[in-house]
């Protein structure tokens, strides 16, 4: 275990999940882990934390408490009650924790753990990888409100779901479970408790045998796809696959596999 610092709202560990992963867990339990001012600003202090640590953390988790009973039940609506268009503008002025989350270069795993709503669900489209529990639900409800999607819903759920499930989603305000999020590719997996915090262990703990600086890379590649035309995305491909050649861990990697054995890699 690795102290990361005393927060209010939020517990940083190291390796409680697996060797060099580090989680990031939301703990409002009497406010169903919904997302104030505070637990925004103390994730980003906590992803800072995380990436410029002595420690070697390669991966990052990200949860809910489960005496929340949600991964993160929304944003915190009484927060508001007493804004203008104005004041909303000025609290949602990026970069945001949706904006810190995704680019973070270590992998970051969303484990969806309980009810990922309205930003809830928003911080788990930020996550590169979705894991879900069995009887979690998802959704942007904020229709229901009078509004719309505000971190990043509308920009990254089409690109997850495809347009039509977006559209659905995001004018219905209609909830799915978790195994129905699976189906339309809003997590990647849905699994029943136990087996869904074995799996979370053993992805994490997989992708953190992996080089860093090939995750940092593989991570930069994939997301660049939806951002950039094919022509554009093959040369920054092209180059992040070259640059890799001057690592020692790209050397530690072919030598591995003709001595037949496991790597060992170290960031260098």
């Amino acid at each position: 275990m690795s102290d990361f610092g005393e927060y209010e709202t939020v517990a940083v560990e190291l390796g409680d999940i697996a060797d060099r992963v580090a989680s990031i867990t939301i703990s409002r339990p009497d406010a169903r882990n919904a997302l104030n001012g505070t637990v925004r600003s103390e994730i980003q202090d906590a992803i800072d934390a995380v990436e410029t640590t002595d420690e070697d953390v390669r991966v990052l988790v990200i949860t809910g408490d489960d005496d929340g009973g949600a991964f993160a039940a929304g944003a915190d609506i009484s927060e508001f009650r007493e804004r203008d268009q104005f004041d909303q503008r000025e609290a949602s002025a990026r970069p945001r924790i949706y904006e810190r989350v995704a680019d973070s270069p270590l992998p970051v795993i969303a484990a969806i753990n309980g009810h990922a709503l309205g930003g809830g669900c928003e911080l788990s489209l930020a996550c590169d990888i979705r894991i879900a529990k069995e009887g979690a639900k998802l959704g942007q409800p904020e229709i229901n409100l009078g509004i719309i999607p505000g971190g990043g819903g509308t920009q990254r759920l089409p690109r997850v779901v495809g347009m039509g499930q977006a559209m659905k989603l995001t004018l219905s305000g209609e909830l799915i479970d978790a195994t129905e999020a699976a189906d339309v590719g809003l997590v990647e997996e849905a699994h029943p408790e136990g087996e869904f915090e074995e799996r979370i262990s053993d992805l994490a703990g997989t992708i953190a045998e992996k080089s860093p600086k090939a995750l940092e890379h593989g991570k930069r590649a994939v997301a660049a796809s939806a951002e950039m035309g094919l022509d554009a995305g093959l040369d920054h491909e092209l180059e992040l696959f070259t640059s890799l050649f001057a690592t020692e861990d790209m050397r530690e990697g072919v030598e591995a596999f003709f001595e037949d054995r496991d790597p060992e890699f170290t960031g260098e």
